[in-house]
Protein backbone atom coordinates (compact mmCIF):
# COMPACT_ATOMS: atom_id res chain seq x y z
CA UNK A 1 0.00 0.00 0.00
CA UNK A 2 1.45 3.37 -1.01
CA UNK A 3 1.53 5.96 2.08
CA UNK A 4 1.61 10.11 2.00
CA UNK A 5 4.99 9.52 2.90
CA UNK A 6 6.31 7.76 -0.32
CA UNK A 7 4.35 9.60 -2.62
CA UNK A 8 7.04 13.07 -2.48
CA UNK A 9 10.23 10.20 -3.15
CA UNK A 10 8.23 8.69 -5.63
CA UNK A 11 7.35 11.74 -7.64
CA UNK A 12 10.51 12.80 -7.39
CA UNK A 13 12.54 9.23 -8.49
CA UNK A 14 9.98 9.22 -11.80
CA UNK A 15 10.94 12.89 -12.60
CA UNK A 16 14.44 12.03 -12.57
CA UNK A 17 14.04 8.37 -14.34
CA UNK A 18 11.74 9.95 -17.37
CA UNK A 19 14.33 12.57 -17.49
CA UNK A 20 16.85 10.14 -17.99
CA UNK A 21 15.27 8.38 -20.83
CA UNK A 22 14.95 11.56 -22.81
CA UNK A 23 11.33 11.96 -23.26
CA UNK A 24 10.69 15.69 -24.16
CA UNK A 25 10.47 17.38 -20.26
CA UNK A 26 7.42 19.66 -20.80
CA UNK A 27 5.29 16.22 -21.56
CA UNK A 28 7.19 14.78 -18.84
CA UNK A 29 6.10 16.96 -16.29
CA UNK A 30 3.01 17.00 -17.30
CA UNK A 31 2.37 13.56 -17.52
CA UNK A 32 3.83 12.62 -14.23
CA UNK A 33 1.98 15.55 -12.50
CA UNK A 34 -1.56 13.95 -13.80
CA UNK A 35 -0.74 10.84 -13.07
CA UNK A 36 0.21 10.96 -9.61
CA UNK A 37 -2.70 13.46 -9.24
CA UNK A 38 -4.86 10.89 -10.45
CA UNK A 39 -3.17 7.77 -8.26
CA UNK A 40 -3.84 10.43 -5.13
CA UNK A 41 -7.51 11.02 -5.99
CA UNK A 42 -7.78 6.94 -5.66
CA UNK A 43 -5.51 6.87 -2.54
CA UNK A 44 -8.01 9.57 -0.99
CA UNK A 45 -5.10 11.57 -0.46
CA UNK A 46 -7.25 14.83 -2.29
CA UNK A 47 -10.41 15.00 -4.12
CA UNK A 48 -10.95 16.23 -8.07
CA UNK A 49 -11.60 19.16 -6.61
CA UNK A 50 -8.02 20.16 -5.41
CA UNK A 51 -6.84 19.10 -9.43
CA UNK A 52 -8.73 22.55 -10.35
CA UNK A 53 -5.70 24.83 -9.16
CA UNK A 54 -3.89 23.44 -12.36
CA UNK A 55 -5.60 25.76 -14.60
CA UNK A 56 -6.17 28.16 -12.56
CA UNK A 57 -2.57 28.68 -11.99
CA UNK A 58 -1.87 27.99 -15.68
CA UNK A 59 -4.03 31.16 -16.99
CA UNK A 60 -3.80 33.30 -13.69
CA UNK A 61 0.14 32.62 -12.99
CA UNK A 62 1.55 31.62 -16.25
CA UNK A 63 -0.36 32.93 -19.48
CA UNK A 64 -1.12 35.79 -17.89
CA UNK A 65 2.11 36.91 -16.43
CA UNK A 66 3.15 40.02 -18.01
CA UNK A 67 7.20 39.51 -16.45
CA UNK A 68 7.39 36.85 -18.97
CA UNK A 69 6.65 39.35 -22.03
CA UNK A 70 9.73 40.35 -21.67
CA UNK A 71 11.33 37.03 -22.61
CA UNK A 72 10.27 37.09 -26.48
CA UNK A 73 11.50 41.07 -26.69
CA UNK A 74 14.93 40.19 -25.14
CA UNK A 75 15.44 37.11 -27.53
CA UNK A 76 14.39 38.66 -30.47
CA UNK A 77 17.13 41.53 -29.92
CA UNK A 78 19.78 38.75 -29.39
CA UNK A 79 18.60 36.73 -32.33
CA UNK A 80 18.85 40.40 -34.63
CA UNK A 81 22.19 41.22 -32.72
CA UNK A 82 24.16 37.49 -33.65
CA UNK A 83 23.67 38.12 -37.35
CA UNK A 84 24.14 41.48 -38.50
CA UNK A 85 27.53 42.36 -38.09
CA UNK A 86 28.31 43.64 -34.39
CA UNK A 87 30.32 41.25 -33.08
CA UNK A 88 32.51 40.55 -36.37
CA UNK A 89 33.70 44.23 -36.18
CA UNK A 90 33.99 44.04 -32.63
CA UNK A 91 36.12 41.41 -32.54
CA UNK A 92 38.42 42.32 -35.62
CA UNK A 93 38.71 45.26 -33.78
CA UNK A 94 39.74 44.18 -30.47
CA UNK A 95 42.15 41.94 -31.80
CA UNK A 96 44.05 44.44 -33.32
CA UNK A 97 43.67 46.72 -30.03
CA UNK A 98 45.31 43.71 -27.78
CA UNK A 99 47.14 41.95 -30.27
CA UNK A 100 50.49 43.07 -29.67
CA UNK A 101 50.58 41.38 -26.11
CA UNK A 102 50.46 37.80 -25.34
CA UNK A 103 47.17 36.52 -24.76
CA UNK A 104 45.47 39.61 -26.96
CA UNK A 105 43.16 37.45 -29.24
CA UNK A 106 41.98 35.76 -25.62
CA UNK A 107 41.14 39.19 -24.37
CA UNK A 108 39.57 40.10 -27.03
CA UNK A 109 37.16 37.27 -27.31
CA UNK A 110 36.64 37.59 -23.28
CA UNK A 111 35.73 41.73 -23.42
CA UNK A 112 33.56 41.09 -26.84
CA UNK A 113 31.87 38.20 -24.79
CA UNK A 114 30.76 40.31 -21.77
CA UNK A 115 29.66 43.40 -24.55
CA UNK A 116 27.60 41.28 -26.50
CA UNK A 117 26.33 38.95 -23.14
CA UNK A 118 24.84 42.46 -21.71
CA UNK A 119 23.39 43.19 -25.38
CA UNK A 120 22.01 40.25 -26.86
CA UNK A 121 21.25 37.69 -24.05
CA UNK A 122 21.49 34.48 -26.11
CA UNK A 123 24.73 31.63 -25.66
CA UNK A 124 23.76 30.12 -28.76
CA UNK A 125 23.91 32.98 -31.27
CA UNK A 126 27.41 34.39 -28.92
CA UNK A 127 29.32 31.00 -29.40
CA UNK A 128 28.62 30.69 -33.05
CA UNK A 129 29.42 33.78 -33.93
CA UNK A 130 32.48 34.54 -32.03
CA UNK A 131 33.91 30.91 -32.90
CA UNK A 132 33.14 31.44 -36.75
CA UNK A 133 35.02 34.59 -36.59
CA UNK A 134 37.87 34.32 -33.90
CA UNK A 135 38.99 30.62 -34.29
CA UNK A 136 40.18 30.57 -37.76
CA UNK A 137 42.06 33.99 -36.83
CA UNK A 138 43.30 32.08 -33.12
CA UNK A 139 44.46 29.08 -35.03
CA UNK A 140 46.54 30.83 -37.68
CA UNK A 141 48.81 32.61 -35.61
CA UNK A 142 49.58 29.65 -33.16
CA UNK A 143 47.26 29.56 -30.14
CA UNK A 144 46.62 26.64 -27.94
CA UNK A 145 43.31 24.52 -29.91
CA UNK A 146 42.10 23.75 -26.09
CA UNK A 147 42.82 27.44 -24.97
CA UNK A 148 41.03 28.88 -28.56
CA UNK A 149 38.13 26.21 -27.47
CA UNK A 150 37.79 26.38 -23.80
CA UNK A 151 37.67 31.10 -24.01
CA UNK A 152 35.39 30.61 -26.90
CA UNK A 153 32.97 28.26 -24.83
CA UNK A 154 33.32 30.24 -21.50
CA UNK A 155 32.89 33.76 -22.96
CA UNK A 156 29.75 32.51 -24.83
CA UNK A 157 28.48 31.68 -21.57
CA UNK A 158 29.10 34.33 -19.65
CA UNK A 159 25.36 35.64 -21.44
CA UNK A 160 24.08 33.31 -19.07
CA UNK A 161 25.18 35.87 -15.94
CA UNK A 162 25.65 39.66 -17.36
CA UNK A 163 22.28 41.52 -17.18
CA UNK A 164 19.93 41.62 -19.65
CA UNK A 165 20.30 37.57 -19.19
CA UNK A 166 17.12 35.62 -20.11
CA UNK A 167 18.21 33.10 -17.22
CA UNK A 168 17.96 36.39 -14.57
CA UNK A 169 14.02 37.51 -16.18
CA UNK A 170 13.15 33.44 -15.70
CA UNK A 171 14.83 33.60 -11.85
CA UNK A 172 12.94 36.69 -10.67
CA UNK A 173 9.62 35.46 -11.87
CA UNK A 174 10.18 32.17 -10.12
CA UNK A 175 11.54 34.02 -6.65
CA UNK A 176 9.03 36.49 -7.17
CA UNK A 177 11.63 39.39 -7.06
CA UNK A 178 11.81 42.14 -9.15
CA UNK A 179 13.99 41.53 -12.34
CA UNK A 180 15.94 44.88 -11.84
CA UNK A 181 17.04 43.87 -8.16
CA UNK A 182 18.01 40.33 -10.00
CA UNK A 183 20.10 42.43 -12.22
CA UNK A 184 22.08 44.92 -10.03
CA UNK A 185 22.79 41.68 -7.59
CA UNK A 186 24.49 39.77 -10.67
CA UNK A 187 26.92 42.78 -12.01
CA UNK A 188 29.35 41.79 -9.41
CA UNK A 189 29.90 38.24 -9.67
CA UNK A 190 29.60 39.11 -13.93
CA UNK A 191 32.58 41.39 -13.75
CA UNK A 192 34.63 39.08 -11.30
CA UNK A 193 33.83 36.03 -13.67
CA UNK A 194 35.32 38.15 -16.30
CA UNK A 195 38.42 38.97 -14.05
CA UNK A 196 38.97 35.45 -13.46
CA UNK A 197 39.29 34.32 -17.17
CA UNK A 198 41.26 37.71 -18.01
CA UNK A 199 43.47 36.22 -15.33
CA UNK A 200 43.89 32.86 -16.39
CA UNK A 201 44.47 34.34 -19.81
CA UNK A 202 47.65 36.43 -17.81
CA UNK A 203 49.27 33.82 -15.96
CA UNK A 204 49.14 31.39 -19.15
CA UNK A 205 51.06 34.34 -20.95
CA UNK A 206 53.53 34.45 -17.97
CA UNK A 207 54.18 30.74 -17.96
CA UNK A 208 53.12 29.26 -20.81
CA UNK A 209 53.48 32.07 -23.64
CA UNK A 210 53.39 29.47 -26.52
CA UNK A 211 50.34 28.53 -26.07
CA UNK A 212 48.97 32.47 -26.42
CA UNK A 213 51.28 34.00 -28.60
CA UNK A 214 51.00 37.78 -29.16
CA UNK A 215 50.04 39.00 -33.26
CA UNK A 216 52.84 39.65 -35.34
CA UNK A 217 53.10 43.43 -36.07
CA UNK A 218 52.98 42.91 -39.97
CA UNK A 219 49.35 41.35 -39.67
CA UNK A 220 47.73 44.38 -37.53
CA UNK A 221 46.29 46.25 -40.66
CA UNK A 222 44.85 49.41 -38.10
CA UNK A 223 46.84 51.44 -36.35
CA UNK A 224 46.43 54.94 -34.42
CA UNK A 225 42.79 56.68 -34.66
CA UNK A 226 42.13 54.33 -37.40
CA UNK A 227 41.95 51.80 -34.80
CA UNK A 228 40.64 53.47 -32.03
CA UNK A 229 37.37 55.11 -34.26
CA UNK A 230 36.14 51.31 -35.50
CA UNK A 231 36.79 50.20 -31.70
CA UNK A 232 34.30 53.20 -30.63
CA UNK A 233 32.12 52.47 -33.23
CA UNK A 234 31.32 48.93 -31.95
CA UNK A 235 31.23 50.19 -28.43
CA UNK A 236 29.58 53.39 -28.52
CA UNK A 237 26.17 52.11 -30.23
CA UNK A 238 26.56 48.88 -27.71
CA UNK A 239 26.80 51.08 -24.84
CA UNK A 240 23.90 52.98 -26.17
CA UNK A 241 21.64 50.02 -26.10
CA UNK A 242 22.96 48.84 -23.03
CA UNK A 243 21.51 51.87 -21.03
CA UNK A 244 18.19 51.90 -23.06
CA UNK A 245 17.72 48.06 -22.26
CA UNK A 246 19.28 47.98 -18.37
CA UNK A 247 19.88 51.91 -17.45
CA UNK A 248 15.90 52.81 -18.08
CA UNK A 249 15.03 49.77 -15.83
CA UNK A 250 17.24 50.38 -13.63
CA UNK A 251 16.53 54.02 -13.19
CA UNK A 252 12.92 53.22 -12.46
CA UNK A 253 11.70 54.56 -16.16
CA UNK A 254 10.77 51.53 -17.66
CA UNK A 255 9.48 48.24 -16.74
CA UNK A 256 11.37 44.91 -18.20
CA UNK A 257 8.63 44.50 -20.74
CA UNK A 258 9.16 47.71 -21.96
CA UNK A 259 12.92 47.70 -22.05
CA UNK A 260 12.89 44.56 -23.36
CA UNK A 261 10.58 46.19 -26.40
CA UNK A 262 13.31 49.43 -26.73
CA UNK A 263 16.02 46.78 -26.94
CA UNK A 264 13.98 44.92 -30.12
CA UNK A 265 13.61 48.33 -32.05
CA UNK A 266 17.28 49.14 -30.47
CA UNK A 267 18.61 46.36 -32.09
CA UNK A 268 16.72 46.85 -35.51
CA UNK A 269 18.49 50.39 -35.48
CA UNK A 270 21.49 48.76 -34.86
CA UNK A 271 21.97 46.39 -37.87
CA UNK A 272 20.26 49.12 -40.00
CA UNK A 273 23.16 51.43 -38.98
CA UNK A 274 25.93 48.70 -39.32
CA UNK A 275 24.94 47.35 -42.69
CA UNK A 276 26.75 48.61 -45.67
CA UNK A 277 23.38 49.22 -47.73
CA UNK A 278 22.25 52.03 -45.57
CA UNK A 279 21.17 55.34 -47.65
CA UNK A 280 22.44 58.07 -47.38
CA UNK A 281 19.26 59.46 -46.11
CA UNK A 282 19.29 56.80 -43.64
CA UNK A 283 22.97 57.97 -42.59
CA UNK A 284 21.40 61.70 -42.64
CA UNK A 285 18.18 60.71 -40.01
CA UNK A 286 21.16 58.98 -37.99
CA UNK A 287 22.75 62.09 -37.87
CA UNK A 288 19.20 63.90 -36.90
CA UNK A 289 18.37 61.52 -34.18
CA UNK A 290 21.96 61.70 -32.04
CA UNK A 291 21.62 65.22 -32.18
CA UNK A 292 17.64 65.11 -31.04
CA UNK A 293 19.16 62.81 -28.14
CA UNK A 294 22.12 65.56 -27.61
CA UNK A 295 19.27 67.95 -27.16
CA UNK A 296 16.78 66.10 -24.99
CA UNK A 297 19.07 65.72 -22.53
CA UNK A 298 19.80 68.75 -22.46
CA UNK A 299 16.23 70.61 -22.55
CA UNK A 300 15.35 67.63 -20.01
CA UNK A 301 18.12 68.66 -17.59
CA UNK A 302 17.92 72.10 -17.96
CA UNK A 303 14.29 73.36 -18.81
CA UNK A 304 12.51 70.12 -17.28
CA UNK A 305 9.57 69.05 -19.17
CA UNK A 306 7.80 70.30 -21.79
CA UNK A 307 6.84 71.43 -25.65
CA UNK A 308 10.18 71.68 -26.35
CA UNK A 309 11.31 68.25 -25.06
CA UNK A 310 8.28 66.82 -26.42
CA UNK A 311 9.45 68.24 -30.03
CA UNK A 312 12.78 66.79 -29.40
CA UNK A 313 11.28 63.17 -28.78
CA UNK A 314 9.00 63.39 -31.75
CA UNK A 315 12.18 64.16 -33.89
CA UNK A 316 14.61 60.94 -32.42
CA UNK A 317 11.13 58.67 -33.01
CA UNK A 318 11.01 60.02 -36.14
CA UNK A 319 14.72 59.33 -36.94
CA UNK A 320 14.23 55.82 -35.48
CA UNK A 321 10.95 54.88 -37.57
CA UNK A 322 12.77 55.90 -40.90
CA UNK A 323 16.15 53.26 -40.00
CA UNK A 324 13.40 50.54 -38.97
CA UNK A 325 11.83 51.39 -42.39
CA UNK A 326 15.50 51.19 -44.16
CA UNK A 327 15.90 48.03 -42.48
CA UNK A 328 12.80 46.43 -44.06
CA UNK A 329 13.62 47.69 -47.03
CA UNK A 330 17.36 45.85 -47.35
CA UNK A 331 16.91 42.63 -48.08
CA UNK A 332 19.25 40.91 -45.49
CA UNK A 333 18.16 42.52 -43.01
CA UNK A 334 14.40 41.99 -43.98
CA UNK A 335 15.52 38.32 -43.95
CA UNK A 336 17.29 38.50 -40.49
CA UNK A 337 14.16 40.04 -38.92
CA UNK A 338 12.05 37.24 -39.90
CA UNK A 339 14.70 34.71 -38.80
CA UNK A 340 14.26 36.51 -35.64
CA UNK A 341 10.89 35.93 -35.68
CA UNK A 342 10.99 32.39 -36.12
CA UNK A 343 13.87 31.61 -33.33
CA UNK A 344 11.42 34.01 -30.69
CA UNK A 345 8.66 31.77 -31.54
CA UNK A 346 10.14 28.61 -30.89
CA UNK A 347 12.13 29.56 -27.79
CA UNK A 348 8.62 31.65 -26.64
CA UNK A 349 6.93 28.49 -26.93
CA UNK A 350 8.86 26.61 -25.48
CA UNK A 351 9.42 28.18 -22.25
CA UNK A 352 5.27 28.44 -21.70
CA UNK A 353 5.04 24.48 -22.75
CA UNK A 354 8.04 23.75 -19.74
CA UNK A 355 5.65 26.08 -17.28
CA UNK A 356 2.85 24.46 -17.87
CA UNK A 357 4.31 20.87 -17.33
CA UNK A 358 5.94 22.31 -14.18
CA UNK A 359 2.61 24.20 -12.72
CA UNK A 360 0.62 20.30 -13.42
CA UNK A 361 4.04 18.76 -11.41
CA UNK A 362 4.20 21.55 -8.61
CA UNK A 363 0.74 21.68 -8.23
CA UNK A 364 0.65 17.56 -7.22
CA UNK A 365 3.64 17.59 -5.34
CA UNK A 366 2.79 20.16 -2.69
CA UNK A 367 -0.59 18.36 -2.77
CA UNK A 368 1.28 15.58 -1.34
CA UNK A 369 3.13 17.39 0.74
CA UNK A 370 6.50 17.14 -0.94
CA UNK A 371 7.01 21.05 0.17
CA UNK A 372 7.14 19.81 4.01
CA UNK A 373 9.21 16.27 2.67
CA UNK A 374 11.90 18.52 0.74
CA UNK A 375 12.16 21.31 3.59
CA UNK A 376 12.81 18.47 6.22
CA UNK A 377 15.50 16.79 4.33
CA UNK A 378 17.18 19.84 3.36
CA UNK A 379 16.96 21.55 6.73
CA UNK A 380 18.88 18.43 8.33
CA UNK A 381 21.16 18.54 6.35
CA UNK A 382 25.02 19.29 8.30
CA UNK A 383 26.70 22.46 8.22
CA UNK A 384 23.42 24.77 8.47
CA UNK A 385 23.34 27.42 6.20
CA UNK A 386 26.69 26.62 4.30
CA UNK A 387 25.70 22.54 4.17
CA UNK A 388 22.59 24.13 2.61
CA UNK A 389 24.09 25.70 0.05
CA UNK A 390 27.10 23.37 -0.72
CA UNK A 391 24.53 20.76 -0.83
CA UNK A 392 22.22 22.55 -3.57
CA UNK A 393 25.05 23.73 -5.70
CA UNK A 394 26.46 20.19 -6.09
CA UNK A 395 22.83 18.95 -7.02
CA UNK A 396 22.62 21.80 -9.42
CA UNK A 397 25.71 21.28 -11.01
CA UNK A 398 25.18 17.67 -11.53
CA UNK A 399 21.36 17.92 -12.98
CA UNK A 400 22.70 20.07 -15.00
CA UNK A 401 24.66 17.91 -17.15
CA UNK A 402 20.78 16.48 -18.48
CA UNK A 403 19.38 19.99 -18.22
CA UNK A 404 19.04 23.14 -19.50
CA UNK A 405 18.66 26.46 -17.34
CA UNK A 406 15.12 26.95 -18.09
CA UNK A 407 13.80 23.63 -16.83
CA UNK A 408 16.14 23.90 -13.62
CA UNK A 409 14.47 27.30 -13.29
CA UNK A 410 11.00 25.63 -13.86
CA UNK A 411 11.13 22.77 -11.97
CA UNK A 412 13.67 23.38 -9.44
CA UNK A 413 13.20 26.32 -8.09
CA UNK A 414 9.74 26.44 -7.08
CA UNK A 415 10.42 23.69 -4.54
CA UNK A 416 13.67 24.92 -2.98
CA UNK A 417 13.11 28.76 -3.18
CA UNK A 418 11.12 28.49 0.05
CA UNK A 419 13.80 27.13 2.28
CA UNK A 420 16.27 29.05 0.51
CA UNK A 421 14.44 32.04 2.32
CA UNK A 422 14.03 30.64 5.50
CA UNK A 423 17.43 29.36 5.62
CA UNK A 424 19.59 32.11 3.98
CA UNK A 425 17.27 35.64 5.50
CA UNK A 426 19.79 35.21 8.74
CA UNK A 427 22.85 35.47 7.01
CA UNK A 428 21.89 38.46 4.59
CA UNK A 429 18.28 39.61 5.26
CA UNK A 430 15.17 38.39 4.25
CA UNK A 431 14.89 41.31 1.33
CA UNK A 432 18.49 39.92 -0.45
CA UNK A 433 18.25 36.09 0.61
CA UNK A 434 16.35 34.93 -2.13
CA UNK A 435 18.70 37.64 -4.43
CA UNK A 436 22.02 36.08 -3.27
CA UNK A 437 20.28 32.65 -3.91
CA UNK A 438 19.38 33.13 -7.62
CA UNK A 439 22.88 35.03 -8.77
CA UNK A 440 24.39 32.19 -6.89
CA UNK A 441 22.82 29.47 -9.03
CA UNK A 442 22.74 31.70 -11.89
CA UNK A 443 26.72 31.54 -11.90
CA UNK A 444 26.70 28.02 -11.13
CA UNK A 445 24.20 27.08 -14.13
CA UNK A 446 26.74 28.60 -16.65
CA UNK A 447 28.68 25.46 -15.96
CA UNK A 448 25.40 23.37 -17.94
CA UNK A 449 26.79 24.56 -21.53
CA UNK A 450 30.03 23.95 -20.79
CA UNK A 451 30.36 20.42 -19.06
CA UNK A 452 30.45 16.84 -20.54
CA UNK A 453 28.52 14.86 -22.03
CA UNK A 454 25.96 17.28 -22.69
CA UNK A 455 27.41 20.91 -22.81
CA UNK A 456 25.52 22.98 -25.31
CA UNK A 457 28.15 25.07 -26.18
CA UNK A 458 30.69 22.08 -26.78
CA UNK A 459 28.07 20.73 -29.39
CA UNK A 460 27.84 24.62 -31.52
CA UNK A 461 31.70 24.73 -31.33
CA UNK A 462 32.12 21.25 -32.76
CA UNK A 463 29.40 22.08 -35.52
CA UNK A 464 31.38 25.23 -36.39
CA UNK A 465 34.95 24.39 -35.94
CA UNK A 466 37.08 22.93 -38.77
CA UNK A 467 38.53 19.27 -39.12
CA UNK A 468 41.52 19.74 -37.76
CA UNK A 469 39.76 20.47 -34.21
CA UNK A 470 39.21 17.18 -32.56
CA UNK A 471 36.32 16.82 -30.32
CA UNK A 472 38.77 15.77 -27.25
CA UNK A 473 40.48 19.07 -28.10
CA UNK A 474 36.96 20.63 -27.41
CA UNK A 475 35.86 18.53 -24.30
CA UNK A 476 39.31 18.99 -22.62
CA UNK A 477 39.60 22.75 -23.63
CA UNK A 478 36.54 23.50 -21.57
CA UNK A 479 37.54 22.31 -18.15
CA UNK A 480 39.91 24.87 -16.97
CA UNK A 481 37.24 27.42 -17.53
CA UNK A 482 34.85 25.16 -15.45
CA UNK A 483 36.48 24.92 -13.00
CA UNK A 484 36.99 29.20 -13.24
CA UNK A 485 33.29 29.07 -13.00
CA UNK A 486 33.07 26.62 -9.75
CA UNK A 487 35.43 29.09 -7.91
CA UNK A 488 33.52 31.68 -8.56
CA UNK A 489 30.59 29.73 -6.71
CA UNK A 490 32.57 29.68 -3.52
CA UNK A 491 33.45 33.04 -4.30
CA UNK A 492 29.48 34.03 -4.16
CA UNK A 493 29.02 31.67 -1.23
CA UNK A 494 32.09 32.84 0.77
CA UNK A 495 31.49 36.56 -0.13
CA UNK A 496 27.73 37.52 -0.30
CA UNK A 497 28.19 41.18 -0.35
CA UNK A 498 30.09 40.43 -4.31
CA UNK A 499 25.82 39.84 -4.67
CA UNK A 500 24.67 42.59 -1.93
CA UNK A 501 26.71 45.25 -2.45
CA UNK A 502 24.65 46.70 -5.06
CA UNK A 503 20.92 46.44 -3.63
CA UNK A 504 19.06 48.84 -1.46
CA UNK A 505 19.78 48.41 2.24
CA UNK A 506 16.62 48.03 4.22
CA UNK A 507 15.81 50.74 6.14
CA UNK A 508 17.05 49.65 9.80
CA UNK A 509 13.81 51.47 11.95
CA UNK A 510 12.82 50.11 15.41
CA UNK A 511 8.92 50.86 14.78
CA UNK A 512 8.61 50.73 18.74
CA UNK A 513 10.20 54.18 19.01
CA UNK A 514 8.58 55.55 16.36
CA UNK A 515 6.50 58.55 17.13
CA UNK A 516 3.68 60.68 15.31
CA UNK A 517 3.19 64.14 16.54
CA UNK A 518 0.19 65.51 15.24
CA UNK A 519 0.64 69.44 15.70
CA UNK A 520 -2.77 70.92 17.98
CA UNK A 521 -4.45 73.38 15.40
CA UNK A 522 -6.10 76.23 17.57
CA UNK A 523 -9.38 76.98 16.79
CA UNK A 524 -11.62 80.09 17.80
CA UNK A 525 -13.76 79.34 20.21
CA UNK A 526 -17.59 78.78 19.23
CA UNK A 527 -20.02 81.38 19.80
CA UNK A 528 -23.28 80.07 21.17
CA UNK A 529 -24.99 83.26 21.81
CA UNK A 530 -28.09 84.82 20.39
CA UNK A 531 -28.04 86.46 17.22
CA UNK A 532 -27.17 90.07 17.72
CA UNK A 533 -29.53 92.81 17.52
Amino acid sequence: MITLEMMPPLMFGGLILAMLIGFPVAFTLAALGLSFGFLSIYLGFFDMNFLQAIPGRIFGSVLSNELLLAIPFFTFMGSVLERCGLAEDMLDSMGQLFGPIRGGLGYSVIIVGFILGAITGTVAAQVIAMALISMPVMLRYGYNVRYITGVLAASGTITQLVPPSLVLIVMADQLGKSVGDMYLGAWGPSVLQIALFAGYTFFLGLFLPHHVPAVPKEARTLTGWALWSKCLMGIIPSAVLIFVVLGTMMLGLATPTEAGAMGAIGAIVLAAIHHKDLSSKGHKMLLVGIAATGVAVIVGMLIGEGKLLKLTFAVLYIAVVWLCLEAVRIPDLRDLIKQGYESTMRLSTMVVFILIGSTCFSVVFLGVSGGVWLEHHLTSLPGGVWGFLIFINLFIFFLAFFLDFFEIAFIILPMVAPIAQKVLAPVVGPDAALIWFGVMLCVNMQTSFLHPPFGFALFYLRGVAPKEVKSSDIYWGAMPWIGLQAIMVAIVIAFPITVTALLDKPLDVDLSKVKIEVPQIELPPLDFGGPKQ
